[in-house]
């Protein structure tokens, strides 16, 4: 899609045609600046804290994002870019979310004469309206012109503004990727002059793509061995999924009290390590209040399903 000058991607875009510069071997390792610093994600932030990201040591941590890379990828001068890469989170438990997963990050900088506005205002409106219609085009070439898609207004601390794109998808609205404006500081810390250069950044989840192109129902798939699933692909072929499990889900409650440092996702974390793609979801099903004694315990659901084992 971004490399065929011969799909319509966007109205600007037929006017500046760029070539994308494409990187897929940065190390998944990286520092918190080039994860937090460089993106404004302030110290407080849910993101930097040890319950959301997979620390190696204070400093350094797998990726949480492929927009860790885009710091040294504008600062080297590229105006066009995607950067493609395995990320780490930890995170909740269902169909849809894994601890591991795939993005790519796009990325669009203009120049002032290039938009032909001098209001700094209609300036940003016309770079969001540029990536807001080339990701719709996106979404349209893989899934075809009548997918039901929507924005979402949102907030990431290195973009203004910012949007969320979901699709419908199994009866529900999906996230697919996260986007907006990149942040003025953000261009400063690049090198960038913010007078004359203004730009784009997106973030896609990869899985979440391949999710609704093959119908697969649960991303946990993605790492299955099972031939059952390996060998209903190849490779330049879009084949849709066959389910193969004929096992119904089954569930177990469990409840306990909370202590004043709880995460929720330190108790996924203890559910994979222990159980691994077992387990299918967990929900919060519910929880109690006891105002005598000023505690609260909390009640979830954890489903399981053979579906994903090698049998």
């Amino acid at each position: 899609f971004f490399s065929d000058k011969n799909i319509f991607k966007s109205e600007l875009h037929q006017k500046i045609s760029y070539d994308y510069v494409t990187r897929k071997d940065f190390s998944p390792i990286t520092s918190t600046s080039q994860c937090f610093d460089c993106l404004l994600i302030p110290e407080d932030h849910q993101s930097r804290q040890k319950s959301d990201s997979y620390y190696m040591n204070e400093n350094t941590l797998l990726r949480p994002h492929t927009s860790a890379h885009q710091n040294e990828m504008i600062s080297k001068g590229n105006n066009a870019f995607l950067v493609y890469g395995d990320v780490y989170r930890r995170d909740e438990i269902d169909a849809t979310h894994y601890p591991a997963f795939h993005q790519m990050e796009a990325v669009r900088i203009f120049t002032k004469n290039q938009i032909k506005h001098e209001q700094k205002d209609l300036i940003i409106a016309e770079v969001a309206r540029d990536l807001q219609q080339t990701l719709e085009q996106l979404v349209k070439y893989l899934f075809g012109s009548d997918i039901q898609m929507r924005w979402i207004p949102a907030y990431f601390p290195f973009t203004e503004p910012s949007f969320e794109l979901e699709i419908y998808y199994q009866d529900e609205w999906l996230e697919m990727l996260g986007c907006g404006v990149i942040h003025p500081k953000v261009m400063e810390l690049s090198g960038r002059d913010t007078e004359v250069e203004y730009g784009w950044a997106a973030g896609l989840g990869l899985e979440r793509f391949a999710m609704k192109l093959f119908d697969i129902p649960d991303i946990r798939l993605f790492w299955s061995t099972d031939q059952r699933f390996i060998s209903q692909f190849q490779a330049g072929k879009i084949t849709k999924f066959q389910q193969f499990s004929k096992y119904p889900a089954c569930y177990k409650d469990v409840s306990f009290w909370l202590n004043p440092t709880y995460q929720e996702n330190d108790l996924y974390e203890v559910v994979r390590g222990i159980a691994g793609d077992l387990i299918e979801k967990v929900e919060l099903v519910d929880h109690f209040v006891d105002q005598k004694r000023s505690r609260t315990s909390k009640c979830y659901r954890i489903h399981y399903r053979l579906s994903l084992i090698h049998i």
